[in-house]
């Protein structure tokens, strides 16, 4: 069994990378394993197709050094908070028992981004429940909690709960970003239809939104993620 410290489940391929692959690569820095699940192959996105949305995550994960990457298949933009979904959660969250989840924004203008959340949040808590049964290859698994669920600050602001200095792996965010270049600025897809975020400008929206973080904490890049339950720290000076 492949035990991760952080497991970043995401509705979409891409979302990740935008919202906390600064943070993934902080951590995986730190020795701390690190894996990621998306749970749609992106298949409704208006650029490119699920297969090559799956060249791309792979060519991503490469760059940021993840122990594992693999696809839920849940259908994208019909996905629901239900039973057949969750135990597929479930079942994701059992498998490699991370301390950390990291998943969507909480609202969003997609609204992939705010189901997803609830979606992830709800199978946290069920994957602690032992009298729900899932498997893995036949075998039972066992019942398993993350300590804490953590939500990343996707197009719409949020006031984020916590803040995480990035800015030493700033351009390694960046070409994980760019590693999906079916979905962001191309001049080799310039004959495809045009998106928000296929736009040359979208990348600096993603930078002023995290040197706009930063700079509340004195870095020049920082991510920001939002919790339900209330963070604390061992002591003051751990705070900035």
């Amino acid at each position: 069994m492949l035990k991760l410290d952080i497991l970043v489940l995401s509705v979409h391929p891409d979302d990740a990378e935008l919202g906390c692959s600064g943070t993934i690569l902080k951590h995986i820095a730190h020795g701390k394993k690190v894996g990621m699940v998306d749970l749609t192959r992106g298949e409704l996105g208006t650029r490119g197709s699920a297969e090559i949305r799956d060249q791309e995550a792979a060519a991503s994960a490469k760059i940021l050094g993840l122990a594992v990457r693999e696809n839920l298949g849940l259908p994208d933009g019909f996905f629901e908070n239900t039973r057949e979904y969750q135990l597929k959660v479930i079942a994701a969250i059992r498998k490699y028992q991370p301390s950390i989840v990291i998943t969507n924004a909480y609202h969003d203008r997609h609204p992939d981004h705010g189901r997803a959340n609830e979606l992830v949040e709800t199978s946290a808590f069920l994957a602690g429940l032992r009298k729900i049964e899932t498997s893995v290859e036949s075998a039972l698994q066992d019942a398993w909690r993350p300590d804490l669920v953590l939500h990343f600050i996707q197009d719409n602001y949020i006031r984020p709960d916590i803040l995480i200095d990035v800015t030493d792996f700033w351009d390694k965010k960046i070409e994980s970003i760019r590693a999906f270049g079916s979905q962001f600025h191309n001049p080799e897809w310039e004959g495809e239809p045009q998106t928000y975020i296929s736009s040359p400008e979208f990348i600096n929206v993603v930078a002023a939104r995290a040197m706009e973080f930063g700079k509340s904490i004195g870095v020049k890049y920082a991510e920001g993620f939002t919790s339900r339950k209330i963070l604390g720290v061992d002591n003051l000076f751990s705070l900035k």
